[in-house]
């Protein structure tokens, strides 16, 4: 399968003064594949370290750090001459050996000439008990599930994704029919590269839903394995309510929904695993869409989203009938599933913030707002196609941005400041071109409503 990440990979290879590379994300997103993949594609060689109850490490790296002996000590063990610049040497799970993760910083100093790429699905928890890190010696790449794009590229539909990254509108206008059937797909499947790679090969839905059953009782292991035992059962609780909280109308995240009289202190720690587990991510209300949009947020209010929409739509017992029932899947669970893609479409858009504003009394509020770094972006949301956008037009009477987005299964419609665009091409709003804006009043509609906010 094709990762958009690889392009990354390259691209790190090939700097003049890189450090080793940390690839951030949570279990089953691909990074030990992509790792190997990357090793055999690029280099001559390539030397794969698993360090997760890995006994040999731990005694390797708890003695002295010196690069030459360490070297020595991972040929020994892999059997494997390691030679600089044509060996990659990847880590695996360096969390588990946070001498291993120390070890970069020598690395990056005395021996910059070794190709290093390391892995951490619970890095973030390790770094919260202590470990040492080498800060401003090493690089980071987060990966995520696999987007829509990549997913069209493992059902072979590549050249739809060209037509969309060519911002042909009026081709896929065309198509728009086949764009949909591929979406629904790609809510009850998700993008886990597993449950992706099995549905590519066999069209078998209940293939797939025993797979994200499976990962998600890995991950719940996960909880009672590397968890403190008293905050086990709050992050399971919290876990299990979010498909509850994002079914509802409005979906700021309420303590008191996963149990009666529950308050945010109680849970403080839990919230903070399944985030640094990357099982979950969190995005802040803002009150002012000022620059940059972390300085006007408020820590009090947020909403919180699954890692993956056919995770969720499994957490949620979506059955696949609903596949067959016109545009009834994208209006499931209040939309929850159709902001679940959006947002999670949003997080791959690299060095972006993505949080969401509503007014004071809570009677407009605009989905998600992109911090771009010069610029905010305002996304609406709708998980059909009436285009009506009353809180829309609340925050461009209040804000006069100078670009909104407006996101749903109509087809692309560019106006004067607002860009329509099909939730099958939300992937665009992070296109090099990111040129939404041609002439005023184009369109491509196939039916339903154009509307106007």
């Amino acid at each position: 399968m094709y990762r958009f990440a690889f392009e990354q990979l390259k691209n790190w290879r090939v700097k003049p003064h890189k450090k080793p590379l940390i690839i951030r994300g949570a279990r089953q997103v691909g990074k030990t594949w992509l790792m190997k993949h990357f090793g055999r594609s690029e280099f001559e060689d390539f030397v794969y370290i698993n360090f997760d109850s890995n006994q040999q490490m731990v005694d390797l790296f708890s003695q002295d750090l010196r690069v030459e002996r360490i070297i020595t000590g991972l040929e020994l063990y892999s059997g494997q001459r390691i030679i600089a610049g044509r060996t990659l040497l990847i880590f695996d799970e360096v969390q588990e050996v946070p001498q291993a993760l120390n070890s970069l910083k020598y690395f990056n100093e005395e021996a910059p000439e070794y190709q290093i790429v390391c892995a951490g699905s619970l890095l973030g928890i390790a770094l919260h008990e202590g470990t040492s890190f080498p800060v401003g010696k090493v690089e980071f790449m987060d990966l995520y599930p696999m987007s829509f794009f990549e997913f069209m590229f493992a059902m072979g539909k590549e050249q739809f994704v060209e037509v969309l990254r060519n911002q042909d509108f009026e081709m896929a206008g065309t198509f728009r029919l086949e764009y949909i059937e591929y979406l629904k797909y790609y809510y009850f499947v998700g993008g886990m590269p597993e449950a992706v790679s099995v549905f590519a090969e066999s069209r078998d839905f209940k293939a797939v839903r025993e797979i994200q059953r499976r990962i998600l009782a890995a991950y719940e292991q996960d909880f009672s394995k590397h968890a403190p035992n008293d905050a086990v059962p709050r992050i399971r609780m919290l876990w299990n309510s979010v498909p509850s909280q994002l079914s509802r109308e409005n979906k700021k995240f309420i303590y008191g929904l996963i149990k009666d009289g529950a308050r945010a202190r109680e849970y403080e720690l839990a919230l903070l695993w399944l985030l640094d587990c990357g099982l979950v991510h969190k995005v802040s209300r803002v009150n002012k869409p000022g620059l940059p949009l972390k300085s006007y947020e408020d820590l009090r209010s947020f909403k919180l989203f699954m890692l993956d929409v056919g995770l969720l739509a499994c957490m949620s017992r979506l059955d696949q009938s609903v596949l067959l029932n016109g545009n009834e899947l994208f209006e499931e669970f209040k939309g929850s599933l159709t902001e679940q893609y959006v947002l999670q479409q949003l997080k791959t858009l690299s060095d972006t913030e993505v949080y969401y504003w509503t007014n004071d009394r809570g009677s407009a509020e605009v989905d998600f707002l992109l911090d771009a770094g010069n610029e905010v972006i305002p996304i609406e949301v709708k998980a059909e196609i009436n285009l009506k956008s009353k809180s829309l037009r609340a925050f461009y009477d209040k804000f006069k941005p100078d670009k909104m987005i407006r996101t749903s299964m109509a087809g692309y419609r560019q106006e004067e400041l607002l860009t329509n665009l099909p939730l099958w091409a939300i992937e665009l709003i992070g296109s090099p071109k990111q040129n939404l804006h041609h002439k005023k009043g184009t369109t491509y509609e196939q039916s339903g409503e154009v509307g106007s906010f």
